[in-house]
């Protein structure tokens, strides 16, 4: 060599040249090298200068450079994040290095419980990735000052041992380490519904959610459980519960305040403190209740919100009517009613001696007895009328008339609280006559006792005593009158049965007649009663009387049974009419309570046997999440969780609920299945069964072709008996379609979302199209609001088209005024590939334009059991249709004449299902039978009976036209 240079450049590298001659020609090389990783201090874009590690041994093959960090404590961290910036030299910049210069570098990591470890083997590290840069820089570059920067972002779960080291491997690339960064996520500090939750470490996976239980901050307590979720990108996610002030505190800025001097906060429950209530004061910080003003008071029962109030003056303007031995009391309410409206009135009823009023002493007037009759009543009047009767006559009493309200007992108020009135009761009637007894009874006669009544107010002057025989219910009647308490009654009919009444008079008049006494007379001319009776007789009449008991009991009983069998056998009839058995859908709408109807057909259920897994979407009141119940003495389950989210209103709620009270009236294999609700807390929740691979027009996408025929028609049938029973049920869906049939595991599919009704319900007019769901809904349910089980139907030939197309948009990219207008031309959806005529026929049935025509929800179940227990019927699709063009052009041709035939009976919808199965004829057509048309796919019944009968009178007509033609030989 004859000259040679050593040079180190500002970032470290070392440049090696050198010139030599070979037969007289000169080379020149150039070495560029790093023996292995080193500390180099280089300026940054900012002319400032920074440390870098650097190695750049490009020249030599199978480099293995090793850069190790400290050892790094984890501190907690489940999952590490380390930020690499470096610098990369491009490789195609160094010449005569090709094949042994890299742009790439490995980033390795080490779990390790304490820094002592001073060696560690490459095989102990664990690879994280291979880092590649995204910039580059040339030799010209760093004569231009220019450094390109590479950032990259790895992460690394650690969780086995206390700390860590990182390791750089350099495999053979020219690079600068500028600076390496560790660091771990958290959910930092942070305060939700007055709960504090703590600065906590994110999960060990990027899909785990850390629960964390949160404690209320001063002065508050639990209203539910608060709990929030972790994300490994280090947000808060699903809360859940909270804290409320303790009473005498209120919420300001995340903490409970205590309330300031003239206002209070009674319960936890409230939303913030209140100023006191009229009549009343609080003097210190932190109010539970407002002391009342002096005269003023607060009853026991009385919210701390009412104002204080005061008792009632006395009544006024007291008025006593007598009416013999009644009395008519009536009153004006109080001047003054305290500020309150629950004043009652209490009667107080004293018998007094002559003179005497209200104000005299015990000894002079006694209480009335319990005989005294008070009317509505005594105590507890809200009325200023009192009708006081069963007084004695001749008789002084003093009423004295108490007013009352809340406050009256705490505020010890008393006779400036009553009025008095004073009255003496006139003559009166006596009271009943009662204890009518019959002796000496006979053929014509008998006698009658009794007692004097118990109030005779006054002398008995006498008593009337009516009588008549019980068949003319007192339509005739005699009267007798006597002095004494007995009478001897005779004329009597012999075994009759006789009424009597008996009243007393005094110089007042007659009392009421006493209640019925019956007696019935002797056949006996000899009396029953008494002495001298003859025995023979005696016995004989008993015996008869008992031969004619035991006739009359067994034609009662025969007349019963008859009775009860004919009456059993009408129920039974009537039973067997009214009730098919068939449970009847009830909407919750017609709750005015909506908690009532909720209660009422679902279950509610703990929230502690909820644990919340993950959030999976986000619905109309607020997140979706799957999770799992566990219900004392039942297995734990996977469940969807719906919650309603903060901040709702009233109308929110009940919406929120009224679905939840739809589908707990609901018990079958094809619909969703409500597991409970969660009311008694918040946020309020309804838990589902969990459904695996979610909306059936989304799972169907994603598996386009994987399915076979069966299997669709699998799905199918499952969706049909759903509906078959929601229409058993006299309930409509009307918002069928695939993105609200569910599937689980099993790929069992579910009919959900019953919210449209609510939707479609409440909605106004001018919002009714822009919420309906045009593509799947009837033409009279979108024209008319016509919602029915037929209009279910039509829905239900839509979900079949998306499934046997694999989900796709019905109508494709048709705005809804364009499907409106090309459904009311008569256009309709063509099958979809591959997809088998008869299924495409039952489409088309459910489509058709008359309600009356399409097939019900069991015909339908019906005919897809037909098909798949002859899985042959639907080998043949659209596509076979090729193969009778010979047969079925698009246009008729004469010589097939079913062709124009259907078209003139409006069923040309069946040509291609009638040709494929061999009927090219009228004649041929005459073998159709119903069951025959059921495996074909003509399920509809009243195309079934038009086909028949057309055949029938078109073969008819042509054998009368051909008599009318023949001529005779």
């Amino acid at each position: 060599s004859s000259e040679h240079v050593f040079m180190v450049t500002s970032t470290g590298t070392v440049f090696l040249c050198w010139d030599f001659y070979i037969l007289g020609i000169k080379f020149s090389i150039l070495y560029v090298c790093f023996l292995q990783w080193e500390e180099v201090s280089i300026m940054d874009e900012k002319n400032i200068p920074i440390r870098t590690y650097q190695v750049c041994n490009v020249l030599e093959p199978n480099q293995n450079n090793w850069l190790r960090t400290d050892w790094i404590p984890r501190s907690g961290a489940q999952r590490v994040y380390v930020e690499v910036k470096f610098t990369l030299r491009d490789c195609n910049s160094l010449p005569g290095v090709t094949g042994t210069c890299k742009e790439t570098f490995n980033l390795y990591y080490h779990e390790s419980n304490e820094d002592r470890e001073s060696y560690i083997k490459e095989s102990s590290f664990i690879k994280v990735d291979t880092v590649a840069a995204d910039e580059s820089f040339t030799q010209v570059d760093v004569g231009d000052r220019i450094m390109k920067l590479n950032t990259e972002v790895r992460d690394v779960k650690v969780t086995t041992r206390k700390g860590f080291y990182l390791a750089f491997q350099d495999v053979g690339a020219c690079i600068a380490l500028v600076s390496v960064r560790v660091f771990y996520k958290t959910c930092p500090l942070t305060i939700r519904n007055l709960a504090t939750f703590p600065d906590t470490v994110t999960g060990a996976d990027t899909s785990s959610l850390v629960e964390v239980r949160g404690s209320c901050v001063n002065q508050s307590e639990e209203r539910e459980e608060p709990k929030m979720y972790c994300g490994a990108d280090g947000e808060w996610l699903v809360p859940i519960g909270g804290c409320v002030c303790n009473p005498g505190y209120e919420e300001k800025g995340g903490a409970c305040k205590a309330c300031s001097v003239g206002f209070y906060k009674a319960r936890s429950s409230d939303a913030g403190c209140s100023k006191c209530p009229p009549h009343s004061h609080s003097l210190r910080d932190g109010a539970t209740v407002c002391d009342c003003h002096s005269g003023f008071f607060r009853a026991n029962s009385d919210p701390p919100s009412m104002a204080c109030t005061q008792p009632p003056s006395a009544p006024q303007q007291l008025i006593s009517v007598v009416n013999e031995t009644s009395v008519v009391l009536e009153w004006a309410p109080p001047r003054r009613l305290g500020g309150r409206s629950d004043t009652s009135y209490s009667l107080e009823c004293l018998i007094c001696q002559t003179g005497s009023h209200s104000q005299t002493s015990s000894r002079s007037c006694l209480a009335c007895g319990s005989d005294v009759l008070f009317s509505p009543g005594q105590t507890g009047l809200k009325t200023t009328r009192v009708v006081v009767s069963e007084l004695r006559a001749h008789t002084h009493y003093t009423f004295i008339i108490h007013a009352r309200n809340g406050v009256s007992q705490a505020s010890g108020a008393g006779a400036a609280q009553s009025v008095a009135v004073t009255v003496t009761t006139n003559q009166a009637v006596p009271s009943l006559v009662s204890s009518i007894q019959a002796t000496d009874v006979t053929r014509h006669s008998l006698s009658l006792s009794w007692q004097q009544p118990d109030r005779p107010n006054g002398v008995i002057l006498e008593y009337e005593v009516k009588f008549y025989e019980k068949d003319q219910r007192e339509r005739s009647y005699r009267i007798m009158r006597t002095f004494s308490r007995s009478a001897d009654v005779t004329g009597l009919k012999p075994l009759t049965v006789y009424v009597f009444h008996v009243r007393a008079r005094t110089a007042a008049g007659y009392g009421e007649f006493s209640a019925p006494y019956e007696f019935s007379t002797n056949s006996d001319p000899f009396p029953l009663i008494g002495e001298g009776v003859n025995s023979a007789f005696l016995l004989l009449s008993v015996s008869g009387v008992g031969i004619l008991l035991l006739i009359t009991a067994a034609v009662f009983i025969i007349s019963r049974r008859r009775s009860k069998y004919s009456k059993t056998k009408q129920d039974s009839e009537e039973e067997k009419h009214l009730n098919p058995g068939v449970k009847i859908y009830v909407d919750p709408f017609t709750y005015e309570d909506p908690d009532q109807a909720i209660h009422e057909f679902a279950k509610e259920i703990d929230v502690s046997s909820i644990h919340i897994e993950r959030v999976i979407g986000v619905g109309e009141f607020g997140e979706v999440c799957s999770g799992r119940l566990r219900v004392q003495g039942k297995r734990e389950i996977y469940v969807a969780i719906k919650s309603l989210k903060a901040g709702y209103s009233d109308k929110q709620r009940r919406d929120f609920l009224s679905e939840a009270s739809i589908m707990g009236q609901f018990d079958h294999p094809n619909i969703i299945r409500l597991e409970g609700v969660v009311t008694r807390c918040k946020p309020l929740m309804i838990i589902t069964e969990y459904m695996e691979n979610g909306s059936l027009d989304a799972f169907l996408r994603k598996h386009d072709g994987q399915f076979t025929v069966i299997q669709l028609v699998g799905m199918l049938r499952g969706i049909a008996s759903g509906m078959k029973y929601l229409s058993d049920m006299s309930y409509v869906h009307r918002d069928l379609a695939a993105r609200n049939i569910l599937v689980n595991s099993n790929l069992v599919c579910k009919v959900s979302d019953f919210g449209l009704s609510r939707v479609l319900e409440d909605d106004p007019e001018a919002a009714y199209t822009a919420r309906i769901p045009i593509r799947w809904t009837a033409p009279e349910a979108i024209a008319y609001r016509k919602f029915t089980t037929a209009s279910d139907v039509w829905s239900y030939g839509i979900v079949m088209w998306e499934v046997v197309s694999y989900g796709e948009r019905p109508y494709w990219d048709m705005n809804n005024q364009d499907v409106i207008k090309a459904i009311e031309e008569g256009y309709r959806l063509p099958a979809p590939m591959d997809c088998p005529v008869v299924l495409h026929q039952l489409m088309l049935d459910c489509w058709e334009r008359e309600r009356a025509e399409r097939p019900s929800f069991s015909q339908i179940l019906n005919m897809l059991d037909k098909l798949i227990r002859n899985p042959g019927t639907l080998r043949r699709t659209g596509g076979d249709r090729n193969k009778y063009n010979t047969i079925l052009p698009e246009v008729c041709v004469p010589e097939w004449s079913v062709c124009e035939w259907l078209q003139s009976i409006g069923l040309e919808r069946y040509r291609d299902t009638l040709a494929a199965a061999g009927y090219t004829s009228l004649e041929s057509l005459l073998a159709l039978t119903h069951q025959e048309m059921d495996r074909l796919g003509i399920i509809t019944p009243t195309h079934q009976d038009i086909l028949i009968s057309s055949v029938q009178q078109e073969m008819l007509s042509q054998m009368q036209h051909m008599q009318h033609t023949m001529v005779p030989v």
